[in-house]
């Protein structure tokens, strides 16, 4: 599953995405409001964890700036605020929960669960291009012929593929939000994990493949018949 979060401490900020990752989410990270509502405006994530307390725009700012432009992605509002009033306020604006810090990173995950359970309801959690599909829950990659369970990596690198087919994306951007900034994977990671992802669609005989663009990136695209 795919998550925004928004949070301007730098070193928490980082401390969370690392977490998200561990348990399987890709994580997109800013550290302004402003950032965060142009980010939830263009893509479609499945649930976001935004602070209060942001610089150029807050959390509940963007919340309704959001469920304003009809979005209705699920949203955990973080903050160090703990008066009913705040609470009240944050669920109003259009959240759909509230964490109070500093809190437990089970807590966290609970409610990033909980959350994204309802959202499961509204949308669906298969993602599909061509005759495969990629099953945002349980990470099964599958035809009609037969399925594999990706890893998280796997996973990660055929979701971004397949909710941008035709547009090449280059091999730095796996490297960077997938395995993030400061990680000391080398370039050569994104190659294996995308040799072992063409070797699934093989077998699953997929209308689909993955086309390399030397010294560029990839591209998910169709199979001519």
């Amino acid at each position: 599953m795919k998550l925004l979060l928004a949070e301007d401490e730098y070193e928490l900020a980082e401390a969370l995405e690392m977490m998200l990752k561990h348990n399987n989410y890709s994580v997109d990270t800013v550290h302004n409001g402003k950032d965060a509502l142009d980010y939830l405006l263009l893509d479609d994530y499945d649930g976001a964890i935004l602070d209060v307390m942001m610089p150029e725009m807050d959390g509940i700012s963007v919340v309704k700036k959001l469920r304003e432009s009809k979005k209705h992605t699920p949203v955990l509002l973080l903050t160090a605020k703990s008066e009913v009033e705040d609470k009240v306020e944050g669920l109003d604006s259009g959240a759909d929960d509230y964490l109070t810090k500093p809190f437990s990173t089970k807590e966290l995950l609970a409610r990033v669960r909980s959350m994204t359970r309802r959202q499961a309801t509204f949308t669906s959690n298969e993602l599909e291009f061509g005759n495969v599909k990629l099953n945002k829950l349980t990470f099964e990659l599958s035809t009609k012929t037969d399925s594999f369970r990706l890893s998280n990596k796997e996973f990660q690198i055929m979701e971004m593929l397949i909710r941008n087919p035709w547009n090449v994306i280059p091999t730095e951007n796996f490297l960077e939000k997938i395995w993030g900034y400061d990680s000391d994977s080398e370039i050569n990671v994104v190659w294996v994990n995308i040799s072992y992802l063409r070797r699934k669609l093989k077998a699953l005989n997929a209308n689909i493949q993955i086309k390399a663009t030397r010294n560029v990136g990839y591209t998910l695209e169709e199979i001519d018949d």
